[in-house]
């Protein structure tokens, strides 16, 4: 708080002079200290709080080649993202083979068409390649990714281009444009 200190200064005493009266100012910084404190707090909390949250995507190495064994289009599961938040994959076959298309939405159907088709596979051998189509958005894509590191398979490709077999599966079975 502010002071002003107004004793000690003049007035007529007996046989005194008249003195002006000295006003002294003394301010109380002790609740501006405690503010400033309170505020570094805050700044420092929400600081670390904050702190975005990013999925680790892990890249091979471009200069780095490897020779492995081809794999088999029965251990492979490819999804297509399509529109109106859902995806079209094929199980087991190639695209040129005519597949089944089956259709799912994100959340639990498609998990538990990932989990069901990698027990039947095995956990090692099954792949998953991952396409978007046209029409799919970047939203479909991190949902995607969410529901590889939710069931942990490790095996998975994200494919940027369709074969032509696969737009023509596309276009007759599911009415995509791809």
């Amino acid at each position: 708080m502010a002071e002003i200190s107004t004793g000690g200064g003049g007035g007529k005493h007996d046989g005194g002079k008249v003195r002006s009266k000295k006003a002294s100012t003394r301010v109380d910084m002790t609740p501006m200290v405690d503010l400033g404190f309170l505020l570094i707090t805050f700044f420092i909390l929400a600081t670390t709080l904050s702190k975005p949250s990013s999925m680790t995507l892990n890249v091979p190495d471009k200069t780095k080649t490897e020779e492995t064994e081809p794999i088999k289009a029965s251990n492979v599961m490819t999804i297509f993202l399509g529109k109106d938040n859902k995806a079209h994959y094929i199980f087991g076959k190639a695209a040129n083979e005519d597949p089944e298309v089956k259709t799912v939405g994100y959340g639990y159907e498609f998990r538990q068409a990932l989990q069901e088709n990698a027990r039947k596979v095995g956990g090692e051998k099954f792949v998953v390649v991952i396409k978007p189509t046209k029409q799919s958005t970047y939203k479909n894509m991190v949902d995607v990714l969410d529901e590889m590191a939710i069931t942990k398979l490790k095996r998975y490709a994200l494919v940027d281009a369709l074969t032509p077999d696969e737009k023509k599966l596309l276009k007759d079975k599911v009415k995509l444009d791809a």
